[in-house]
């Protein structure tokens, strides 16, 4: 009966792990026959569990959405990952991202032991993550892309391109990627028989097929360096090299994963390349910095006017409001 069990349980995790499993494959995975199989699909169902099952070439089983599942076990590193997780996420263009993260966060801290909530507050209470907002991506487009990526799924939608073109698009999806303030999605175009990079904020009407595709090896291995060659071929962006007063060793700890392209220039010194598609880009990239560090910018001359009199408009602004509200007490 233990070995019933522990197999019952393993063919839930398997379950809750791909969108779909063909009925065959399952059974191998768990080394039985695919009547026991049935046979514990039923026991699963009569748990309560709502598993979905297909017939023919594409069939097989799933676990429906919504579905119950068994209490999140943890250890207390774990559990305080996860807390600590939540709290510094930046919800990076995500449709109110920020609320739903903090949701789970409230969801998930009742689940924690008074002295583990304690050091999850006590951890995130020394960390602070600046936020980069992007164009508003829904999070359950995000999610619906990446689980297609996961199953190896072929899926279509509706893509609008720079320039405003309408098309429909069939691609076999391999990679989310998140860079700068936009998401993306990795794919090869059935149709134009190649790699292509979609910004999701211009995906609608996704439709999954059901059909599995053989993975294919992204151009280079690294679907985040194949998304920003691609950006730059497509269009030169706009550079400007912040030139930063403060060792790099401790600038990669400070910029964290922002510190790509990251550069020394001498023993207290450090350039960091920054990119954009206009110069208020630009601008958000300069929150990054640190407001103890002390920085200059290169570049092109033209350029560092215009960020000039951008920058200068706020500043001017912010003055005279400080002004009119006379001095603090």
């Amino acid at each position: 009966m233990a070995a019933t069990a522990s197999r019952v349980l393993e063919l839930l995790s398997l379950l809750q792990t791909h969108r779909q499993w063909p009925g065959p494959g399952l059974a191998a995975r768990l080394d039985i026959t695919e009547r026991t199989l049935r046979r514990d699909i039923e026991r699963l169902r009569e748990l309560g569990y709502r598993i979905d099952a297909t017939r023919g070439a594409a069939g097989g089983y799933r676990l429906e959405a919504g579905a119950h599942l068994p209490p999140l076990l943890l250890t207390e590193e774990e559990a305080v990952t996860v807390a600590v997780g939540l709290r510094s996420a930046v919800a990076q263009g995500l449709v109110d991202g920020e609320n739903t993260t903090l949701s789970a966060l409230a969801k998930f801290e009742q689940l924690l032991p008074p002295a583990l909530r304690a050091r999850t507050n006590a951890l995130s209470a020394t960390m602070h993550t600046p936020s980069m907002r992007g164009v508003p991506v829904a999070a359950e487009l995000i999610g619906t892309l990446a689980l297609a990526c996961r199953d190896q799924e072929r899926i279509r939608f509706r893509y609008r391109a720079a320039d405003g073109t309408q098309s429909n698009r069939s691609v076999e999806p391999h990679a989310v990627v998140t860079l700068g303030r936009s998401w993306f999605l990795v794919a090869w175009d059935r149709d134009r028989d190649g790699w292509r990079t979609f910004r999701i904020d211009r995906i609608a009407g996704v439709f999954g097929t059901r059909v599995r595709f053989e993975p294919r090896q992204i151009p280079g291995g690294d679907a985040a360096g194949y998304v920003r060659t691609g950006i730059r071929t497509v269009k030169e962006p706009l550079r400007v090299d912040v030139v930063l007063h403060t060792p790099i060793d401790v600038m990669r700890g400070r910029l964290g994963g922002w510190d790509a392209g990251l550069v020394d220039d001498g023993p207290d010194r450090c350039v960091w390349p920054i990119f954009g598609e206009s110069v208020v880009q630009l601008l958000s990239g300069l929150v990054w910095v640190p407001a103890d560090v002390e920085y200059e910018l290169r570049g092109d001359r033209r350029l560092l006017a215009e960020i000039a009199a951008a920058s200068a408009r706020p500043t001017a602004a912010a003055r005279a409001r400080s002004r009119a509200e006379g001095p603090t007490v």
